[in-house]
C-alpha cells in the first residue's frame, strides 16, 4: 500500500466515520474497485479508526472528562454502599445509560465472522442495500425532528432509548450501515434532543471502537507490523484531521435541518451501488478491472 492510497483512505475514513453515510461502506467500495477487498485491506480500514477515535476525544473532551470523573465517583459510591439509581445527577445518569447502550454489543462477538466476510468479499451489492437502509433511517429521523415538542436529554432519556441505540449500533459493522447515522437516527426517533443525540452517539462509540481495534490488532499483529510505519502514520493523521472536520459539519447539518441531503445521498448511492454491483456480476467486473489499471493494481 502506498502513502497516496493511505491518504485517500484516511480522508474517506475521517469524513464518512462521522457523517451518517458509512465509512466502512465507502472504504469497502474503494477497496473493491482498487482490488484491495482482502483481510489485509480490511485490517488497514480498522487501524484508521485510531485517527477518528482521537477526533472524538478531542471534539467531546469536556464531556468525556466529566463522565470519567463521574464514573470514578459512582464506583466510590458503589463500594461504600451509597449508590442509588434514584435522583442521579444528569452526567451520572448519562454514564449508566452509556453502560446500558453497550449491552447489545455482545451480539457482535457472534457476528464478527459474518461482518468480516461481507467487508472482504468481491461483491458490493450488500453494501448497496445497506446504504439504502441507512437512508431509510435518516428519513425516519427527519420525520421525527419535524414533530417538534420537548426533547429528551440525559435527565429524561430512558433505559429503553439507550438499548435501542445500542441495538442498532450492534449491526452497524455491516459495510454501508452508518454507525453514527443509525444511532443518531434512532435517538431522534426516540425523542432525544438533537445536540444530545449526537453527543451520546459519539461517546457511545468509544468503548466499541476501542475494543474492536484492539481485538483486530492483537489478532492480526503480524499483518499490522507488515504495514510501512509511514503509511500507518499518514493514514491515521489524515483520518484524525478529516474526522474533526466531519464532526463539526455533522453538527451544523443536524442542527440546521439539512440532514435530508445526507439521506438523499445515501439513497442515491445505495441504488447506484446495487445496479453497478449486479452489472459487475453479469459483465465480469469490467469497472473494477478499469479502476485497478488506473491505480496500477
Amino acid at each position: 500500500m502506498t502513502i497516496f492510497e493511505a491518504i485517500i483512505q484516511g480522508i474517506i475514513q475521517g469524513l464518512t466515520e462521522f457523517l451518517p453515510v458509512s465509512s466502512s461502506g465507502h472504504l469497502s467500495l474503494f477497496q473493491y474497485f482498487t482490488g484491495r477487498s482482502t483481510a489485509y485491506g480490511m485490517l488497514f480500514m480498522v487501524l484508521l479508526h485510531v485517527g477518528t477515535l482521537l477526533a472524538v476525544f478531542i471534539a467531546f473532551r469536556k464531556t468525556i472528562w466529566i463522565l470519567i470523573l463521574e464514573s470514578g465517583a459512582m464506583l466510590r459510591d458503589i463500594f461504600t454502599g451509597k449508590f442509588t439509581l434514584k435522583d442521579m445527577p444528569p452526567y451520572r445518569r448519562m454514564v449508566v445509560l452509556q453502560i446500558v447502550a453497550l449491552l447489545p454489543m455482545g451480539l457482535v462477538f457472534f457476528l464478527t465472522d459474518i461482518f468480516d466476510s461481507i467487508a472482504a468479499d468481491q461483491d458490493i451489492v450488500i453494501e448497496g442495500f445497506a446504504f439504502m437502509f441507512t437512508s431509510y433511517l435518516l428519513f425516519l429521523a427527519i420525520r421525527a425532528i419535524k414533530k417538534g415538542g420537548k426533547k429528551k436529554t440525559a435527565g429524561e432519556m430512558t433505559y429503553f432509548d439507550a438499548l435501542a441505540m445500542g441495538a442498532i449500533q450492534a449491526i452497524a459493522p455491516i459495510p454501508g450501515i452508518s454507525r453514527s447515522g443509525s444511532t443518531i437516527a434512532v435517538g431522534l426517533m426516540r425523542g432525544l434532543d438533537r445536540k444530545f443525540a449526537i453527543e451520546f452517539s459519539f461517546i457511545m462509540s468509544l468503548p466499541t471502537v476501542i475494543g474492536a481495534t484492539l481485538m483486530y490488532t492483537v489478532r492480526s499483529w503480524d499483518e499490522v507490523t507488515a504495514f510501512a510505519p509511514s503509511v500507518l502514520v499518514v493514514g491515521i493523521l489524515v483520518s484524525l484531521v478529516f474526522g474533526l472536520i466531519a464532526i463539526r459539519l455533522l453538527k451544523m447539518l443536524v442542527l440546521s435541518d439539512k440532514f435530508k441531503y445526507l439521506a438523499w445521498y445515501t439513497l442515491i448511492l445505495g441504488i447506484a451501488v446495487v445496479v453497478i454491483g449486479i452489472f459487475e456480476h453479469i459483465a465480469g467486473q469490467p469497472i473494477q478491472a478499469a479502476v485497478m489499471r488506473l491505480f496500477g493494481s
